[in-house]
């Protein structure tokens, strides 16, 4: 069947709007939008954008937002205005968002008041025009939005200072944007978002995803997961960042086209509270990744939590454990959908499907997508050989924003795109990944792939986490190294190596283990192995 993907991102957002106009779209802190609401308000922001500013169709505006309703609203009324979007860290700090903002010429910024403090600092040193601050509950009822953002102002203090000489208020936009919008016509092939990637191994660049990659990404999952993704029954958790692309297309684009409600979580780090927000919701679908499965199982409210209308589990982001995934299935009864993509894929490339899940793979191709493994020369490889994974399909980003020499390195003549990524494939198709190129250890010239010996680590029923690294040795090259976050304070390095020998060839085993209380994660909670070598 071939992907009907020639409609923009905007066209999906008004069909969807009118056909579900008063459903649930998007549910945060106790309070819901309908995707009435969300027609209504993203109108409202992106009048405002063509009347109150200088903004034109193409420039970039950046969206500094966590999980919270202005989101959807922000990013949806910005597309309809026609600007181009720029996903952006929360959690970044002042020189790393003064690279983005400079880097993507965004001419506009639109942060949550929690974090403005880093804007504050670099905002003068860019070409922003225009700062619009939102206050946590901005769309809440009146009295509620009053009574939250106070006390996370003044009672959590939460806020720091922040001063901008060219800012306004989230709400005083949506109040000013009463003037009629002026439908823009994108083409599919224009850049919708602009999504930053690398930042963990180098200098961070924008993948440029154009309407056409995110609604076909959006058709190859919908279609991929139509024994489970149902229209306008669902319930989807969100706890994951909107502004990763990976939740940004489950979340914006997948379930929202098919009418289903989006629970988003705006601080997935505070389990408790991630609990109780679950708490009476008949939760169908749940996205998550590794770290959070782990984290949230071990949490008694809740694993006391109802989960007999869960449908689906899903993973993604980084490598699924097999500790992680049965105890996650052991807890609520539904076991994980791991799938694989990467930014410039916009960013699904294989999911795992409901009724064929093989864990220790990714599972297969979404639709219209191509796979193959290649080793260093370039040639392809048979099955079950282990090489470089390429992807081609509807979904490859158009290339890096302004970086072309990237562009060609990344996506040869036929549109391959190497991901980096060490993969095999089976006779069925099933692809595994077995670990980032970059990050394989080289001992005695025998490959070691982190994935493999952290996977055997989760394994020990004192360690929560495990992180492999491999560290500079003259005889050998390279020795593994494990990072472990125990439970147990009489842990010994003595008993995780003898545990690992259980599982794993020897020089796969773990020649120094060091303890930690903590992995350094990104915000999406992916371990940052170059931090730890």
């Amino acid at each position: 069947m071939t992907l009907e993907c020639n409609r923009t991102v905007v066209e999906v957002f008004t069909e969807t709007c009118s056909q579900f106009a008063d459903s649930p779209a998007f549910t945060c802190l106790g309070h819901t939008l309908t995707f009435r609401d969300i027609d209504n308000l993203s109108g409202r922001f992106a009048a405002y954008l063509q009347h109150n500013t200088n903004l034109k169709p193409g420039d970039r505006i950046a969206v500094q937002l966590p999980n919270v309703l202005q989101y959807p609203v922000a990013v949806f009324g910005a597309l309809r205005a026609g600007m181009i979007v720029v996903n952006t860290n929360p959690l970044y700090t002042a020189s790393e968002l003064k690279h983005q903002l400079n880097d993507s010429g965004a001419k506009a910024l639109v942060v949550l008041a929690n974090v403005a403090g880093a804007a504050t600092e670099v905002v003068p040193e860019t070409g922003v025009e225009q700062v619009i601050v939102t206050e946590l509950a901005d769309l809440h009822p009146p009295l509620k939005s009053l009574l939250i953002n106070s006390v996370v102002k003044y009672i959590k203090k939460m806020v720091p200072p922040f001063n901008f000489t060219n800012s306004c208020s989230f709400k005083s936009v949506i109040k000013a944007g009463s003037a009629e919008l002026t439908p823009h016509q994108a083409s599919p092939d224009d850049v919708a978002v602009l999504q930053y990637t690398g930042g963990t191994t180098g200098v961070a660049k924008g993948a440029m995803l154009t309407h056409r990659n995110l609604v076909a990404n959006m058709l190859q999952v919908n279609q991929q997961m139509g024994d489970v993704f149902r229209q306008n029954q669902d319930i989807f958790v969100a706890p994951l960042p909107l502004y990763h692309i990976y939740a940004y297309t489950i979340h914006c684009m997948c379930a929202f086209s098919l009418g289903n409600e989006n629970l988003l979580i705006p601080n997935p780090r505070d389990i408790p509270g991630f609990a109780k927000a679950l708490k009476g919701v008949p939760f169908t679908c749940f996205v998550g990744l590794n770290t959070l499965f782990n984290a949230l199982c071990r949490n008694d409210d809740f694993r006391a939590l109802d989960f007999s209308h869960m449908r689906l589990s899903s993973s993604g982001g980084m490598a699924l454990t097999h500790h992680a995934a049965k105890q996650w299935e052991e807890v609520t009864g539904t076991p994980v959908c791991e799938g694989y993509g990467l930014t410039e894929t916009s960013p699904v490339v294989c999911i795992n499907p409901r009724y064929g899940i093989r864990l220790g793979t990714v599972g297969l191709p979404v639709p219209e997508t191509a796979v193959k493994v290649i080793d260093e020369t370039g040639a392809d490889l048979a099955l079950g050989e282990a090489g470089e994974l390429c992807v081609k399909g509807p979904q490859v980003m158009k290339g890096y924003w302004n970086r072309d020499d990237a562009t060609r390195e990344s996506i040869d003549s036929d549109g391959w795109l190497k991901t980096g990524d060490i993969a095999t494939i089976d006779a069925d198709g099933y692809v595994k990944i077995v670990d980032r190129k970059k990050d394989m250890i080289n001992v005695s010239g025998f490959k070691v792939f982190p994935n493999e010996v952290e996977d055997a680590l989760a394994e020990h029923p004192d360690i929560v986490e495990a992180a492999v690294v491999g560290v500079a040795d003259e005889e050998s090259g390279e020795l593994v190294k494990a990072f472990v976050v125990s439970t147990n304070p009489s842990l010994s390095e003595k008993e995780v190596r003898e545990f690992a020998r259980q599982s794993l060839t020897a020089y796969k085993v773990p020649s120094s283990v060091e303890f930690r209380d903590e992995l350094p994660k990104t915000n999406v909670g992916k371990v940052l192995r170059r931090e730890l070598k």
